[in-house]
Order: structure tokens, then sequence, then C-alpha cells
């Protein structure tokens, strides 16, 4: 079985679950170790990751963290994503510390953004679980579905998205858009805000039909781990893309 989610790819291909079918099945194997992954188990361990998330991004506002530590986030966070996306083995540990990273972030960045727009955050939270769960139910009720076609067009979206972020950070350097890249161009920073937003919340569909396959297929319960950090990844890529929509409409009120 393929994934479309690059951050289950190990997870759920053919080769993987062979992997792990020879490592869980063995005469050795433990009652805990042959668990097969649920849907509750997910649901837990992302209830867990979000807790996690959340107590960090509170102290991260309430203690007013610098610049700093939102770069400690930044690079710690992708050091430990790279690594709970490509390694074989579920580290939960490694998961935990990526969403305290996360969290260092998102409190970061949403006290920046509370501080010159009063209110932002409650709404971008709004509109986040509103995001989420009107994905959720477009897939359960089979009105979207993760077929070839959909997955890559919206990977070439993502990386055609991801490019023109970079190229707008670069942008920035030069003053474009008073230091904001193309984001601060007027008409073209909120299209890109719009899109981003629209590629953050499809990529929803990716991750719930991957958990639905692993779950189908039998996958050791240490996987909900990495299902449940996929989720994450989705949920503060939506959060920060539907914060920084918000703050340009902001700008042009």
């Amino acid at each position: 079985m393929e994934s479309s989610n690059p951050v289950l790819t190990k997870a759920y291909s053919r080769e993987g679950f062979a992997a792990f079918e020879q490592t869980y099945a063995g005469p050795s194997a433990t009652p805990i170790e042959t668990g097969r992954m649920t849907i509750d188990d997910v649901v837990a361990k992302t209830g867990l990751l979000l807790a996690v998330l959340v107590v960090t991004a509170g102290l991260a506002w309430k203690l007013n963290f610098s610049a700093g530590f939102l770069m400690i986030g930044v690079i710690a966070g992708f050091a430990l994503a790279m690594v709970n996306s490509f390694s074989k083995t579920v580290r939960p540990v490694l998961v935990i510390a990526y969403a305290v990273c996360e969290g260092l972030v998102v409190g970061v960045i949403s006290h920046l953004y509370n501080s010159l727009y009063n209110g932002i955050v409650s709404q971008a939270v709004i509109g986040t679980v509103a995001a989420f769960g009107g994905i959720l139910f477009l897939y359960s009720s089979g009105r979207l579905r993760a077929t070839p076609r959909f997955t890559k067009m919206l990977m070439g979206a993502a990386i055609g998205y991801l490019i023109l972020g970079l190229v707008s950070l670069i942008a920035s350097f030069a003053g474009v858009g008073n230091g904001m890249g193309f984001y601060g161009v007027q008409g073209i920073g909120l299209l890109l805000a719009v899109g981003g937003v629209a590629i953050a919340s499809f990529f929803f569909v990716l991750d719930f039909d991957q958990i639905q396959k692993g779950v189908q297929a039998g996958v050791p319960a240490i996987e909900s781990w990495r299902a449940s950090f996929g989720l994450l990844v989705t949920l503060v890529w939506l959060y920060l893309e539907i914060l920084r929509l918000l703050s340009i409409l902001r700008q042009e009120n």
C-alpha cells in the first residue's frame, strides 16, 4: 500500500508494512507489540500532542519569549520533523519533542500577531477548527477522496506554494511588500494567503486517507504516533496560514 502523504510514506509503503509484519509477528513479540493501530489510538495521541503544544504555546505567550526562542523552535522543529517523517523507527519521545518545538513557534508568533491585531488569534483558532471539521465531514461523507489525480494536483500545488514562499522570503530581504515579500503586495498577498489556507486544509484529506488505510492494513499500534504527528503538522500549518490571511485582511481594512 503506497502512501500519498509524505509524512506517512515510511509507515504505509509496501516495504514498510512488510518490515512491520516481520518485526511484530515474530515468536518473541509481546501482546503490546502485536497490537494494531486504531482510530481511537490516533485520536488519543493527537489530543496529547495538542495538549503539549497548547501548554507550551501558552507559556511562550505568557512569558513573552523573544525571537531567539522562535528560531530555536523553528530549527529544532524542522530537524525533528525530518527524523519523525523519514525514520523507520517511531520514537514517541521525539514526536512529543516536536510538539514542544511547535508550541514555542505558535506561542511566539501568536503573541506577536495579537499585539498587532487584537483578537486575531482567537479568530485563527476558530477558523482552524472550522476548516478541520469541514474537511473531516466532507471526507467521512465521501464527498472528498484522495484519488491519484487529487493527490498529484495537491502535491503539485504544495510544491509550487513552497517555491513561491521561498521566493517571497528572498524578496522580503529586498524590501518588497514592506519587508513581507509577496504577502505584503496588495492583491497578490491576499491570493497567496487564500491559496495557502486551501492547500493546507486539503492536506487533511491525505492525512485521513492514510490513517484509514493504516487501520485497514493493521499497521502496529506504535504507528499511531506517526499518524498523529502528521495531523499535528497539518494543523499547525493551517493555523499559521489562517493567521497570515487574517492579518492581511486586517491591513486592508
